[in-house]
């Protein structure tokens, strides 16, 4: 006798869980994809904040604190990792980080068909009065990132989210329901201690700009201080998300999601 049960498609959408879910998956993707496409630009802390420069210097480098446009969004992306592990376990992790990263794939591929779509003669030089000579030009710099920038923080993102998810249940299981912002900040200090170097390392010193070890390890430093600033200082966010999931949810609905997690 078959026992196999169906569910509807609007029931199980009917589930709160399942909608959560859906909601904080859409977030962190859009969050990945937005960080790759903004992160072309390179912005100066200091002129931005309105102080002076800060001159650092690390294994002989010195320069002032620039970084890419991108750092806005990876500690949201940080916080939506730690979320969704925290009510759907490593198995949810993995799932939003391979598909996040098959999207940022996929943009890449139709922002290279798109830059190489034949421009049309009087858009190319339609902004000419707000300093652009060369629209096409200034689009395929835009979003014609190198290919070394491409593969280096795909791969850079992938390995930091596997390590985020081991590392996150690990204190997990020494803390118990207990520390929330440990688990949280302690694997994404771990994550970033790799993925800050390991997308550097692969665009910029086996790429063609072949940066010095005192650059790259200068550079990595700084970025991952940042990261980990930003981290911290978003760890109240942590526990407004986990107070209003758990007002959406309901406290038994929630822990027992907790439960399921901790158990994945």
């Amino acid at each position: 006798m078959d026992t196999t049960t169906t569910v509807s498609p609007l029931r199980l959408l009917d589930d709160r869980a399942t909608r959560l879910f859906v909601a904080l998956a859409a977030f962190f993707c859009a969050n990945a994809v937005l960080a790759e496409f903004i992160g072309v630009k390179i912005f100066a802390l200091e002129d931005t904040l309105g102080i002076a420069p800060l001159e650092w210097n690390l294994f002989g480098q010195t320069g002032s604190l620039n970084f890419t446009a991108g750092t806005l969004l990876w500690p949201i992306v940080f916080i939506m990792t730690d979320t969704v592990n925290e009510y759907f376990g490593k198995r949810g992790v993995r799932m939003i980080s391979w598909l996040a990263a098959g999207l940022i794939v996929y943009s890449f591929v139709f922002a290279y068909l798109a830059i190489h779509l034949a421009p049309a003669s009087w858009w190319v030089g339609a902004a000419k009065d707000q300093g652009v000579p060369d629209y096409q030009t200034a689009y395929a710099a835009i979003f014609g990132q190198g290919m070394w920038i491409i593969v280096g923080s795909l791969v850079a993102f992938l390995v930091g989210q596997l390590i985020d998810v081991q590392v996150f249940h690990r204190i997990r299981a020494r803390t118990g329901e207990r520390h929330a912002w440990l688990r949280a900040t302690g694997s994404t200090a771990v994550s970033q201690l790799v993925d800050s170097f390991v997308v550097l390392y692969i665009a910029f010193v086996l790429g063609p700009q072949q940066w010095p070890t005192s650059l790259f390890l200068a550079v990595g430093s700084l970025n991952y201080v940042y990261k980990m600033l930003a981290a911290i200082a978003l760890i109240p966010l942590l526990y407004l998300m986990r107070a209003g999931i758990h007002r959406y949810l309901g406290a038994t609905r929630a822990a027992q999601l907790r439960q399921h997690a901790s158990e994945d």
